[in-house]
């Protein structure tokens, strides 16, 4: 008999923006389910190192933060969602210090103790508030005991989203639930739920290097976009620029705070170069820096570049950055006498499932928050730290939205039940793996850091291969975790390509050799895709 769950609010994602959401709504006695693909720390918020952007210095101001995101943005931000986020910055800081996350503080000449700020890219002031060097473990550590603890949120590791439940109203859709696939049980189950929320990350694993965890195959996006939501600038894939580059790294991150607190990029023979790509050499944004050493890679034909702070003091190096020190040890390398391998990777997907200000999307009852959402802060440029600061205000917009309305919603009866008649169990799974590694093969190869016409058609054409593939395997096979990614991933890489093709300039992280210039010609303006031929679950 299939198993059958119901709740307030079902929150999909357990990273800094489903955590967040869960806990604020169930601070009103909302009873909430908050589900895990993987381990509950298993996302993108516990593998952050840098911190969350928010202003605390005097000389700092909620202007300047506000320019600085813009001027990241490259002219696509939406300045009121912009000057909305910075004002919730130091809220949003306070709330989580009550949450029991500990910042790392530091010592006034007065004896006093305030919070320390690291300078990072695209920021003209210090204000990006972390715990040393591993900011997002302390916010998702703190955030899941604290869920653990509430007896109205129930955690569900090991449960990834197969689609999402709708029924027609007189106005379009309302999302009622989901179909989720328990991989401990190995079987489907369905959540059914007066209001569901999106919160299950980005999509950086349709690439061949990333820095981000296994959950960052894009399940939200497609999801949404299979049930009719419209998405938003997807072309705009952010490569960080520091990945350590080692055989065993395993695409381990290297903090934009290193070039903060004076980290030079140099070359093999010890040479600087950055200085010709920007004025602010290594403080650039982070689209900048990313294809400026894509480039001197390309044009030396080298492996990596190198990320030098050697020259600052041991002691502080091992202060400031304990886990990078540590990692990079056990691969032989010591931060405090020898630069670090580093390659771009990609990092951060900025567009998204489009929403509103209270992160509404186009289906009622149906919200997404954080990474997976588009709400128009990022532009076509992520400002480095912004990315934890959107899920904390977005997540408390979601909440005060859904308090409003829960009072007035039904709990959704009689869904139609997962129908597994017609399959059977896989003897081809290789077919899964096959397929996994050639899309983000051709996604690196072909929609990467730098782009062309010709690159985005081939990429097109391999897409629509391999779309046939798993649809038919799909069809025929019970689902396993690996073949719902795949699925996952197949989808978001078709949506991210026909963003690119649309966009006929160079504009934030979306740079074509065919249109290498940005067109100031008339107001930018974003790429939206519509769905079309979706069916309706009734």
């Amino acid at each position: 008999m299939e198993d059958k769950f119901c709740f307030d609010v079902l929150v999909i994602g357990s990273g800094g923006a489903g955590l967040t959401l869960a806990i604020k709504l169930a601070s009103l006695k909302i009873r909430v389910a908050v589900l895990s693909k993987f381990a509950l720390t298993a996302c993108s918020t516990y593998y952050a190192q840098g911190g969350i952007s928010a202003v605390f210095d005097a000389e700092d101001s909620l202007e300047s933060h506000l320019n600085d995101t813009l001027d990241s943005g490259a002219g696509l931000c939406n300045s009121e969602i912009v000057k909305l986020t910075v004002q919730h910055g130091k809220d949003s800081i306070d709330w989580l210090r009550k949450q029991g996350v500990l910042f790392t503080e530091e010592h006034t000449a007065s004896g006093e103790t305030k919070l320390h700020l690291n300078l990072e890219g695209g920021h003209s002031h210090r204000r990006v508030v972390h715990t040393d060097d591993a900011t997002g473990k302390a916010v998702s550590l703190s955030l899941i005991q604290r869920a653990q603890k509430n007896p109205n949120i129930e955690l569900f590791e090991n449960h990834n989203v197969v689609d999402l439940i709708t029924e027609s109203t007189t106005h379009g859709k309302r999302c009622v639930g989901a179909y989720i696939f328990n991989s401990s049980k190995q079987r489907v189950e369905t959540f059914s739920a007066k209001v569901v929320a999106l919160a299950t990350g980005g999509a950086s694993k349709a690439y061949l290097y990333s820095t981000n965890p296994q959950s960052s195959t894009g399940d939200g996006m497609a999801v949404a976009w299979r049930a009719g939501c419209r998405v938003s600038n997807l072309e705009f894939m952010q490569f960080h620029p520091t990945c350590l580059y080692h055989p065993a790294g395993h695409s381990f991150l290297i903090s934009e705070a290193v070039r903060g607190e004076g980290g030079h990029l140099i070359l093999p023979d010890g040479r600087t170069f950055m200085h010709r790509y920007d004025e602010r050499a290594e403080l650039a944004p982070r689209d900048i820096v990313a294809r400026a050493i894509d480039h001197e890679m390309k044009k030396r034909g080298i492996e990596c570049v190198y990320l030098d702070i050697s020259h600052r003091p041991a002691p502080f190096i091992r202060e400031h950055f304990p886990t990078i020190y540590q990692q990079c040890l056990e691969f032989d390398i010591d931060i405090t006498q020898q630069p670090i391998p580093v390659v771009p990777a990609a990092h951060y997907t900025c567009g998204g499932v489009l929403t509103d200000s209270f992160a509404r999307t186009d289906i009622e009852n149906l919200y997404a928050v954080g990474e997976v959402a588009c709400t128009g802060l990022h532009g076509a440029n992520r400002m480095a730290s912004n990315s934890l600061l959107e899920c904390l205000v977005f997540a408390e917009r979601a909440s005060e939205d859904i308090k409003q309305k829960l009072r007035q919603l039904t709990t959704p009866k009689n869904l139609p039940l997962w129908d597994e008649s017609k399959v059977s169990d896989s003897d081809e799974e290789v077919v899964v793996s096959h397929n996994w590694n050639e899309l983000r093969h051709f996604m690196w190869d072909y929609v990467g850091i730098v782009r062309t016409d010709k690159r985005l058609h081939r990429a097109m054409n391999r897409v629509e291969l391999l779309q046939k593939e798993i649809a038919e395997y799909y069809q025929n096979f019970r689902v396993t975790s690996d073949l719902l990614e795949l699925r996952s991933l197949v989808v978001v890489a078709e949506l991210i390509i026909r963003c690119a093709q649309q966009r006929k300039e160079s504009r934030g992280l979306h740079y074509t050799l065919d249109y290498p210039e940005t067109d100031n010609s008339q107001s930018p303006k974003n790429t939206i895709l519509t769905p079309k031929n979706y069916s309706v679950l009734e």
